[in-house]
């Protein structure tokens, strides 16, 4: 099956995305766009929408490795929610240190939400830059909010 490409905006930044099918390849943050369209959850999700991209697979998951178990442990934290490392850790028997070191070789970030995995006194990390992690998670609490009744 042939890779597709594409990209959408979020705020000041574009998500690309490389698939084919339900698998998501890579996903990445840039300030230049790529040519071509992306899956009609990305672009909902960068449009604000609650999405869980349960309906993709991730090559990350694909490999039965301690960073695969950390991968699948995070794909499970709930929109709108975070985590710690350490609570992810805690979930796979490993240490917050591999968990932080997965976070960062993610290859899919969204499709497995590694922005709502925080430190335990401090966000942590995001490649290309820790303030798009701060809008992901701004974000998706306030879209969380807004469906909430009441």
């Amino acid at each position: 099956m042939e890779v597709m490409s594409g990209s959408c905006r979020f705020g000041l930044w574009f998500v690309h995305v490389w698939w084919s099918g339900a698998m998501i390849h890579h996903v990445l943050f840039s300030k230049s766009p790529l040519p071509g369209a992306v899956p009609p959850s990305f672009t909902r999700y960068c449009a604000g929408k609650e999405e869980r991209f349960q309906s993709y697979e991730s090559v990350a998951t694909s490999y039965p490795t301690i960073y695969g178990q950390i991968y699948q442990a995070v794909r499970n934290v709930p929109y709108g929610e975070t985590e710690t490392y350490g609570e992810i850790a805690g979930t796979v028997s490993t240490s917050a240190r591999v968990v932080g070191q997965a976070m960062r070789r993610n290859p899919t970030p969204l499709v497995i939400p590694c922005h709502r995995i925080v430190g335990k006194h401090h966000i942590g990390g995001f490649t290309p830059s820790p303030e798009i992690k701060e809008a992901l998670i701004l974000m998706e609490k306030k879209t969380r909010k807004r469906k909430q009744p009441g």
